[in-house]
């Protein structure tokens, strides 16, 4: 892998072709759980400059409707890649866009329920994510998040139920996200562009930037020639199968404010 960069080396004249930023939200724009003023004022201020701005998350099909019509955002897509939602101001009406059909979602979610009691049943210090009730496609392990905190060698003990059942598993920063499906993150954002906004994102890959922090943001990294990792990828660094070519001076949301502060310069 090549070093990642700092963002104050990266030339303004590559700032000025960007279109568009992707985002994971859980400790890129949180801090602590929490997503400070002036984060959202960021993400406000891109917005008003012309970039296309869409969170790209784990998170729950309930919590990605709340983002979608009450964020300063353009969409989001959730739980991983199962969906997109997109709110039509003029309209008032929520688009949502799933990877799989209804039944498909029903039958993999009962799937789902033996990995849940094998990891409950195996894993001491782990628990089911307190906003699996708002999941419409995936189950999430908590090992971070409202529990105390387990080891490394626990989050590979999660990973290998997941992957024993057939079920993808991807580490977050707090969870462990497991599904049935061939969607990721990634294949949900070029699926995002293209029918909302025309864009071609294989044609056009330079134009936007992804910024995150752990390892199952590793599909987005290893595609965006322009991603960025806040400063605290480096707690999770050695799980990433890919990284970013630049890295934030400050961690967390204040690394997001600082990689908009670069951009708004060029505006």
């Amino acid at each position: 892998m090549n070093a990642i960069r700092p963002i104050k080396e990266w030339s303004s004249a590559d700032r000025r072709r960007l279109k568009g930023v992707f985002v994971d939200i859980d400790d890129t724009l949180t801090d602590g759980g929490r997503i400070a003023a002036n984060v959202f004022r960021a993400m406000e201020y891109l917005r008003r400059k012309g970039f296309i701005l869409v969170p790209i998350t784990g998170r729950p099909a309930g919590w990605c409707d709340m983002i979608a019509r009450t964020w300063p955002v353009d969409g989001v897509v959730g739980e991983n890649g199962a969906f997109y939602f997109r709110y039509d101001d003029a309209t008032r009406r929520m688009l949502r866009v799933y990877a799989d059909p209804p039944k498909t979602r029903q039958a993999n979610r009962e799937r789902l329920q033996a990995i849940r009691a094998e990891v409950l049943s195996s894993v001491p210090g782990v628990a089911v994510a307190v906003d699996q009730a708002y999941r419409e496609a995936d189950l999430a392990i908590d090992f971070a998040e409202d529990v105390a905190g387990v080891g490394d060698d626990a989050i590979d003990r999660i990973v290998a139920i997941f992957e024993k059942h057939g079920a993808t598993a991807k580490v977050s920063s707090i969870h462990v996200n497991g599904w049935f499906g061939s969607y990721d993150k990634l294949t949900m954002t070029k699926r995002f562009m293209r029918e909302c906004y025309g864009v071609d994102l294989d044609a056009d890959t330079a134009a936007y930037v992804f910024v995150g922090d752990s390892p199952n943001d590793a599909p987005m990294f290893g595609y965006f020639p322009n991603a960025v990792g806040v400063a605290n990828l480096s707690e999770m660094q050695d799980r990433c199968a890919a990284l970013p070519a630049w890295i934030t001076a400050q961690a967390r949301g204040d690394g997001f404010v600082e990689l908009a502060q670069v951009l708004l310069e060029d505006r």
